[in-house]
């Protein structure tokens, strides 16, 4: 009954009582980016809980050193820039309890965006990167439109149509769904 959180942006005590009612043990914090909505929460909750933080890819280093500016930017309460405790690369993998997650490193929404996928669940944390009928912004610095459809379309589709994802925000869908009826990455779009 070991978990980890991903992209703890804020609400750490929901996040917390829903670990507990559970019955999980939270192990470790897992960030697929560093904008503030997915890790503005995440220094706190790991000095609270004692628990290493993993992710995302290192080019991400710059949008964490700006933590404190976003924060300002988008009307959060002020956090600190942080470190990872581990970075990672594609092809690393993550584990807990009796679990194994692969990263894919999928940039394009920031360049060190990484995606976590479970094999054996054929389940996918993809951040930002895709979602139910539209992708990731690419306005942000270091943002690349280009590059996040290439990731979407030769990193994430090869897995499968049968592959549901988590998207940062919004409703659950299928690779499958997306590659067929998704505006900015069906077949045969921008091509």
């Amino acid at each position: 009954m070991e978990g980890v959180v991903v992209d703890p942006g804020g609400d750490l005590d929901q996040i917390l009582a829903a670990a507990e009612d559970a019955g999980v043990k939270l192990v470790k914090i897992l960030l697929t980016h560093p904008h503030v909505d997915h890790a503005g929460g995440t220094a706190d909750l790991a000095a609270r809980l004692g628990i290493p933080i993993e992710g995302p890819q290192k080019e991400d280093q710059f949008w964490l050193d700006l933590l404190p500016e976003q924060c300002e930017m988008f009307g959060f309460p002020s956090v600190a820039s942080f470190t990872p405790d581990r970075w990672l690369e594609d092809g690393d993998t993550v584990q807990f309890g009796h679990q194994t997650l692969e990263v894919l490193h999928c940039p394009g929404h920031t360049p060190g965006h990484v995606v976590f996928f479970h094999r054996g669940a054929r389940l996918a944390v993809v951040g930002d990167v895709l979602f139910k009928g539209t992708i990731g912004r690419t306005d942000f610095p270091r943002g690349d439109f280009a590059t996040l459809v290439k990731s979407i379309r030769e990193r994430l589709f090869p897995l499968g149509d049968d592959v549901v994802f988590i998207p940062g925000h919004g409703a659950s869908s299928t690779f499958g769904l997306e590659r067929r009826s998704n505006p900015f990455v069906r077949n045969g779009a921008g091509r």
